[in-house]
């Protein structure tokens, strides 16, 4: 049961694999089967968020490519000219711009600087590996490359977690 709470506890975005294996080898899980148990938690997560993004991506540009279609129909239509520019500006109008917090300016650096691996891995010190991952998805990142490179930041992140807490209690405590 208990390694099923580890599983849960991954799953929650700022938690995540690292905190989760702690939790667990705090709570006397075999260091192991804590880590496994969390990294399997936050995977899955991940997993979730992955395939809802991309069917809400494919959703969006299937939407906004149909309403450039149909406003390039009825500009040509009605004035005989394409309408690009105009249908093109007038959808852009129609997105609001918010401002962006600390960590996602941070992780789209990362991304520019480094690529979908490097921001995957560095990712977790800015954002959860949940925001992470919808945020490559909805820009535009294939399913597969996500998953693969979130699957070894999550493995790291989540071993580096285990191994400091279960150091931590070997020598420093002597439990």
């Amino acid at each position: 049961m208990a390694p099923f709470i580890v599983m849960l506890a991954g799953a929650v975005p700022f938690i995540e694999g690292e905190v989760a294996a702690m939790i667990g080898v705090v709570g006397g899980i075999n260091p192991i089967v804590a880590g496994l148990a969390a990294a399997v938690g936050n995977f899955v997560c991940v997993l979730f968020v992955v395939l809802l993004t991309s069917r809400a991506r494919t959703a969006v540009v299937n939407r906004r490519r149909a309403a450039l279609v149909a406003a390039n129909a009825s500009a040509s239509r009605y004035s005989g000219a394409s309408g690009t520019a105009d249908s093109v500006s007038a959808l852009d109008a129609t997105t609001s711009e918010k401002p962006e917090s600390k960590g996602r300016a941070k992780f789209k650096r990362w991304l520019v600087r480094f690529g979908v691996p490097g921001a995957s891995i560095l990712g977790p010190l800015a954002l959860p590996t949940q925001f992470t991952s919808a945020i490559l998805v909805a820009g535009g990142t294939p399913r597969g490359w996500v998953l693969l490179w979130q699957a070894v930041a999550i493995t790291i992140w989540t071993t580096v977690g285990t191994v400091s807490i279960w150091a931590a209690l070997t020598f420093l405590v002597g439990v």
